[in-house]
């Protein structure tokens, strides 16, 4: 069950997600499981550049519903409306072995960021089922970042950390998403065994012109750099704010000024042009 202040901060930031006007939830959700089985559940990836060399360094994996009627529902919509289906479950690994499929095909200095949900997360067995899962996969941990958002933590944050605790034992990387978009609750990240932070684009929003804005940018930053944690900006669409995000420190970034979510033979082709590579 959602805690009082996720719902709150929910409410407070956007409409209630997984509804849309003049569809019944009900069909919503019975109308996923049939998806699932139709495969109109597809797997898209935002490509990630590296901020000192420009270069493709790997992909996040996005899921996307084709839904006959309603058009592409992208993933906060779908799994809201998979947790209400009691459907998290299976939507998360059929989301996570078609972007291991997929991604199979990549050289290896491309890496893969995975969402994982807070059912997933709650569930005991989880940090030994996803091992399992990748262990069949031709992927190696070290290619994986798994990335984690505030609204996992707020449900149980000492389990959270358990279970990443053991998945970075074993080799894969962890990230904690979407930051800034919350509460930024610092504790977070001295208590978690993180490798990495995304900034929520809410973050490089007015960057570099609001001083403001640029101030709070540095500052977390220098956090991150303090506890040696890599540092991904999120939603950067233009040159300005790209320039800005590198000059401060960023390493890595993604965002519709270069590529926006895409198939992952276009990822492969994208890595291989002189943009892809760094130059342009």
């Amino acid at each position: 069950m959602k805690s009082n202040r996720s719902s709150l901060t929910h409410s407070l930031r956007e409409p209630t997600r997984g509804s849309f006007p003049g569809v019944k939830e009900s069909a919503l959700d019975s109308d996923l499981l049939s998806a699932l089985d139709r495969q109109e559940i597809e797997v898209l990836f935002q490509p990630q550049f590296s901020g000192s060399t420009g270069a493709v360094v790997g992909a996040e994996a996005l899921a996307r519903w084709q839904h006959p009627t309603l058009g592409e529902i992208g993933a906060r919509d779908l799994f809201a409306i998979a947790e209400r289906a009691a459907l998290v479950a299976p939507l998360s690994r059929h989301v996570v072995a078609r972007a291991l499929k997929d991604a199979a095909a990549w050289p290896e200095e491309l890496s893969l960021s995975l969402n994982i949900t807070p059912e997933e997360m709650g569930d005991p067995r989880f940090a030994a089922d996803f091992a399992e899962l990748i262990g069949q996969s031709e992927i190696a941990p070290s290619r994986l970042m798994l990335e984690i958002t505030e609204d996992l933590l707020l449900r149980n944050l000492k389990q959270a950390g358990e279970a990443l605790g053991a998945l970075r034992s074993l080799g894969f990387r962890t990230a904690l998403d979407d930051f800034g978009a919350g509460f930024c609750n610092f504790r977070y990240l001295r208590e978690l065994p993180l490798d990495a932070i995304k900034l929520d684009k809410i973050m490089v929003d007015g960057v570099p012109s609001d001083a403001k804005a640029l101030a709070v940018l540095r500052a977390i930053i220098a956090l991150a750099r303090a506890l040696e944690l890599d540092i991904y900006a999120e939603g950067i669409e233009s040159e300005i704010q790209r320039a800005a995000i590198i000059s401060e420190g960023c390493e890595y970034w993604q965002g519709f000024l270069r590529a926006q979510p895409m198939k992952s033979d276009q990822v492969l082709e994208l890595a291989k042009t002189a943009r892809g590579r760094g130059h342009g």
